[in-house]
Order: structure tokens, then C-alpha cells, then sequence
């Protein structure tokens, strides 16, 4: 394989076949792991077959979750992503319907999930394939050192390669801002068959990376240049996704590169406020994964398929980066969740956890007076499953305290309070030393974007979990103590999140602000404002409220979404006497939407095309 990038190549992304290209056998694999870690992997691997053996013996016939169902606890917070018995084949074999066969390989070559209501499926078939039951602690092991091997190669593989600019800088704004976070993308896989046209590649997807970026990767005056010369100021290559995910869709080609392409997708109109958009693409992705069988642990329930480790990783960490995303634009636009955990989804297990010490540095970011921020270990792996845990919370609470369509009883409501505050506890309790942020002893320097808002998020939570409590009324004589218990976390909470934001600010500047973190400061505004609603008096609250119509005014410009949000809380202060010029923001109307994307499916190149030496003949169908 050529160390540099094939940056020139104009042919079409193509049907990804059913294995990944040989290259991810890889026989010159780096240094193994040191033997201190492989025992403490072997030790974390025995004690999860213990904890399998006793819940096997223990556990309850299970169970599918519905949305009447009560609300639970979910999996323990502090379980490790190898050791955790609720999502590690919790129940035993048997007590999954014989109809149900797993994956298939249909005529087309894709893989494939139907029930057994469907055509391609008789009562009669026998189960196909073997189910794999738990790995042994040495198939564990080598699976693990595989995965991590091949990830470091590809990883030295891709610093010896050249990608040009402006698509090395827009890359590296996703893998440093977003990547960790999200996880979309499994980055060995994307980066080698960006070479190769893989399957886990496409231009479609490509497309859709440098799209998103774009709104970050404009605060370097060399990239704008180059994106305002040759890419009608990045706006070109969202063209080219829409327009190529769209024909492929029209064509039947549902491939995991098509999922992110769409999540991606998803996300952007979401932060500029295309909700129809944002959330339709969504729905896209979530089906999809259905149709491929995503939603299904590969691995216990293979049926005639055979997966390598690569394809079960990759399809693993992109059920989970769905079923997160899902949480948060159902959070953004007031939604339902569509995608629920059922006991044969796919574990929150990451077997390459070779991104947890990678060093992280925070890409584009110029800090003032000369000053670096010294690397420091990134901890993506360990943030992402901590994060998944999170939203199999969040979920609960979503469901059982904000249903949009059907009205959630206030004895509902209690209970799920009842078993979520546990929970939240729980999880805040045994999160990792590494990824927690205490508010009454925050560091001088911000940590990896990522965990500041991985911590944000869990304060987020906690208040909208408490939010419906405050509003509801209660009984003459009834005891107000736990009302003002509410109240008193919501405040304490806010401001926690506010000192986080602010830490954020001062380490990396408010320009690389995601909208995860932005919806932590309007929350955070919200209670502030109904603390001033209760008295205008309150001259702490209105000042903390200040803080955060500032905050939300500046990110506007990133994520144009927020105006909306603004506007509410800006009306809400007129009404209330309050001297909305006095915050000093501006007269000038709220960001308007994306514009609305149209391009000819005839003008499908590679991103990477660019025609030098002659600036002066550019076609409108090139990203020239």
C-alpha cells in the first residue's frame, strides 16, 4: 500500500463488498502490549465470566423494554466496557426465540436482518450458523491485540501520508473535536480504504466530514482561503454529500459508510436549525442500521454470516454512536427516542481501546501570549462507553418524564426519579478518576474537549431529570422539603455548568464550541431564569442569566440553532421589565438556515479533485 494519499482519483464510490480488504490482516504488527497489562486484561476477562456464571444462575427471564415499562436502573456505571453482565450475554441462550436466526447474507451480497414475519424467512428454517457464546479470556485477548495492533499501524500509515489542504485541516478538526466524542467513524478502517476504496470508505462519506468541519475549520485564515477559492466556501462539498447519498439510496446501497454519511449529515442541519432536515436524516440512519443488521450483536448471533473482529468492532461502536445521537436530537428537537436496547443488541464493548492514550492537543486552536497546551492522554475509548452508559439513562428519563406525544402521569414521573437519581449517582460515583470533573475543584487548564463535555452532559441530565419536579404542584399541607432539594440541585448543578463552560472558554476559545455543550449552557440559563421569574430581585440569579445569554449569543454564529433558543429567553426577559439592551447583544436578526442544497447527480468527483495551474476554467460541477 502507497504511504501517501490518493488524492487524485475521480472514480466513484463503490458497493462495499461483504469483508473488509485484506489489508486489515495485518502480519507486520507493532510491539505486542506490556505483560502487566495483558494480566490486568486477563484478571478483568476472569472476573467477567464470574459475574456471567452468577447472573446466569440469578437473572430473571428477560425481558424486552417497552415504552410503558418501568423505568430502570440500566447497566452499573462504574463496569469497565470488558465487564459488564447486562449487555455481555446477560441471558442465557435458551431464552431466545428459536425464529429469531440472526444475520443473513441476501442476494445482493449485503448482510442482512429480518424477523421471522418477513419473506425471507420460513417457520421451518433451521437456526443458522453457531451462536458465539463468551470468549475465553485468551480469544479476548488476541482479538484485542489484533484490533490495537492494526490500529497503530494504520495510524503510522497515516502520518507518513500527504493529504492536502484544505482536506488534512478539516480531517483533523473532526478526528480532534468530534471523533472522541461521537465516535462516527472507525478511524483505521476510514483512512485505509480511503486508499483503497474499501468499504468503510466513500467519497459520499468524505464529502460529509469535510461538510461538517467546515464551520470550525474557517477560523484559519489559510483553510478560508483555499475553501473561498476553489470549494465556494466549503459549501460544495455538503452539496456533494446530499446529492451522493441520495443517488445511492435510489441505487439500494445501504453500507455503514452511508449510516455516518447520514448521521453526519444529521448533525449539521441540526446545528444550523433544519430540524426537518436534521431529523429525517436521522430516521434514515436508524433504519438503516435495522436493514443491516447493525442493531443485532454480530457476534453472538452470527447466523450464516462470518464477521472478522474489524466488522464487529466497527459495527458494535456504530450502534452505540447511533443509539447516543438518537438521545441528543431527540434532546434538541423535543422528540421521542427511536432506537431502544434489547438483549440482543450489540455490548458496549470496544475491544481497540488503542485511542485511549493517544495524545490529545487541541487542533486549530492559537492560543494567546504564545503558550501550548501540553498533550495530554485523550482517553476517547473510556469517554465514549462512559458516555453510552450515560444515554442508556438518559433514555429512561426521556421516555418516562418527556414523552412529546403521550402525557407522562406525575406517579410515572416520581418513579422514574426514584430509580434515575440512583442511577445518575451511581454512575457519577464510579466514573474514572480521568474523566471526572469536580465543580469545587476544577483544574487552571481545561482537560480534552470531550470529557468537559461528557461532564456537562451528566449535569445537564441531572437538572432535566429534577426540572419537572419544580413545576408541579402539589397538595395543600404537602411536604415542600424535597421541591426545595430539587431546586437547590438545579441551582448548584447550573452553576456547575457554567464554571465548566467558562473553564472551556478560557483554555480553547468559545470558536470550537459543539452544540452538545451549548444546549449544557441554555439548560443551565433556563433554571437561572426561573429563579429570576420567581423574583426580579434576584440580582445573583439575573447575573449568572446574563452570563449565559452572552455565552449562547457568541455561539450562535457556530451553531445557528441557538438563536432560537435566545429569542425565548430574550422575550421572556422583556416580559418580565427587564432591559434586554443592557446584555449588549445584537439588534441583527437570528442566523437564517442553511440554505437549501441543490446539485446535479451528474457532478460526482472525489473531493480531493482540484484543478491547478489553470484557476481561471472552473466548472461549477467541480470542487475546483
Amino acid at each position: 500500500m502507497s504511504a501517501s494519499t490518493n488524492c487524485e482519483t475521480t472514480h466513484t464510490p463503490s458497493t462495499p463488498s461483504l469483508t473488509p480488504h485484506p489489508l486489515c490482516s495485518l502480519t507486520d504488527q507493532p510491539s505486542n502490549p506490556t505483560l502487566s497489562y495483558t494480566s490486568r486484561l486477563e484478571q478483568r476477562i476472569k472476573d467477567l465470566e464470574a459475574q456471567l456464571a452468577a447472573a446466569r444462575v440469578h437473572a430473571p427471564g428477560p425481558s424486552e423494554p417497552s415504552r410503558t415499562s418501568s423505568p430502570s436502573l440500566g447497566p452499573s456505571a462504574g463496569q469497565s466496557p470488558m465487564t459488564d453482565p447486562h449487555h455481555v450475554e446477560s441471558q442465557d441462550e435458551e431464552s431466545v426465540s428459536e425464529s429469531f436466526k440472526g444475520l443473513k447474507v441476501d442476494d445482493k451480497g449485503g448482510i442482512t436482518y429480518h424477523g421471522a414475519t418477513s419473506f425471507f424467512q420460513l417457520p421451518s428454517d433451521r437456526p443458522l450458523g453457531s451462536r458465539d457464546h463468551t470468549s475465553s479470556s485468551e480469544q479476548a485477548i488476541q482479538r484485542r491485540e489484533r484490533l490495537v495492533a492494526n490500529a497503530w499501524q494504520q495510524r503510522a500509515l497515516e502520518n507518513m501520508s500527504e493529504i492536502p489542504e484544505p482536506f488534512g485541516y478539516l480531517l483533523n478538526v473532526h478526528w480532534c473535536w468530534i471523533q472522541p466524542l461521537f465516535n462516527f467513524i472507525y478511524r483505521p478502517a476510514f483512512t485505509r480504504d480511503m486508499q483503497t476504496m474499501g468499504p468503510y470508505y466513500s467519497h459520499t462519506l468524505m464529502n460529509a466530514v469535510l461538510s461538517h468541519s467546515i464551520r470550525w475549520g474557517r477560523s484559519d485564515p489559510a483553510t478560508k482561503e483555499k475553501l473561498e477559492e476553489f470549494y465556494d466556501g466549503g459549501a460544495l462539498f455538503g452539496k456533494h454529500a446530499r446529492s451522493m447519498v441520495f443517488e445511492e439510496l435510489s441505487q439500494g446501497v445501504c453500507s455503514i459508510p452511508t449510516v455516518q454519511t447520514l448521521l453526519l449529515l444529521s448533525a449539521q442541519e441540526c446545528s444550523v436549525g433544519n430540524s426537518a432536515q436534521a431529523w429525517t436524516y436521522s430516521g434514515l440512519a436508524f433504519r438503516i442500521i435495522d436493514h443491516l443488521g447493525i442493531c443485532v450483536d454480530g457476534q453472538r448471533y452470527p447466523g450464516s454470516v462470518q464477521l472478522a473482529d474489524e466488522d464487529v468492532e466497527i459495527r458494535h461502536r456504530l450502534f452505540w454512536s447511533c443509539y447516543f445521537w438518537d438521545k441528543m436530537i431527540s434532546l434538541y428537537l423535543g422528540r421521542s427516542p427511536s432506537l431502544q436496547q434489547t438483549s440482543v443488541s450489540p455490548p458496549q464493548i470496544m475491544f481497540d481501546d488503542s485511542a485511549e492514550n493517544e495524545s490529545w492537543t487541541p487542533f486549530g486552536v492559537v492560543p494567546e501570549g504564545g503558550w501550548k497546551y501540553p498533550p495530554s492522554a485523550a482517553h476517547s475509548t473510556s469517554c465514549f462507553t462512559q458516555m453510552c452508559r450515560l444515554s442508556v439513562i438518559f433514555n429512561e428519563i426521556l421516555v418516562h418524564m418527556y414523552d412529546p406525544v403521550r402525557p407522562n402521569s406525575q406517579a410515572e414521573m416520581q418513579e422514574c426519579l426514584a430509580k434515575q437519581e440512583p442511577a445518575l449517582r451511581q454512575w457519577w460515583d464510579e466514573l474514572p478518576p480521568h474523566l471526572k470533573m469536580e465543580s469545587t475543584a476544577l483544574p487552571a487548564l481545561a482537560p480534552p474537549s470531550h470529557i468537559i463535555t461528557l461532564n456537562a452532559l451528566y449535569r445537564t441530565f441531572k437538572i432535566l431529570l429534577y426540572r419537572p419536579m419544580l413545576s408541579q404542584r402539589g397538595r395543600v399541607g404537602e411536604n415542600l422539603q424535597p421541591v426545595q432539594r430539587y431546586l437547590v440541585e438545579c441551582v448548584t448543578t447550573a452553576t456547575s455548568i457554567i464554571a465548566i463552560f467558562d473553564l472551556f472558554c478560557r483554555s480553547f476559545g468559545i470558536g470550537h464550541c459543539v452544540l452538545s455543550l451549548s444546549y449544557s449552557v441554555y439548560i443551565a440559563a433556563s433554571i437561572f431564569l426561573l429563579q429570576v421569574q420567581s423574583s426580579v430581585e434576584d440580582t445573583q440569579a439575573l447575573r449568572r442569566l446574563e452570563y449565559c445569554v452572552r455565552i449562547l449569543a457568541s455561539v450562535k454564529r457556530i451553531n445557528p440553532v441557538i438563536s432560537s433558543a435566545l429569542n425565548l429567553i430574550t422575550r421572556e426577559l422583556a416580559s418580565l421589565g427587564i432591559d434586554v439592551g443592557a446584555l449588549g447583544l445584537s439588534k441583527t436578526a437570528a442566523t437564517p438556515p442553511m440554505a437549501t442544497y441543490r446539485m446535479s447527480l451528474a457532478c460526482r468527483r472525489s473531493p480531493f479533485r482540484r484543478v491547478q495551474r489553470r484557476p481561471a476554467h472552473r466548472s461549477s460541477c467541480t470542487t475546483s
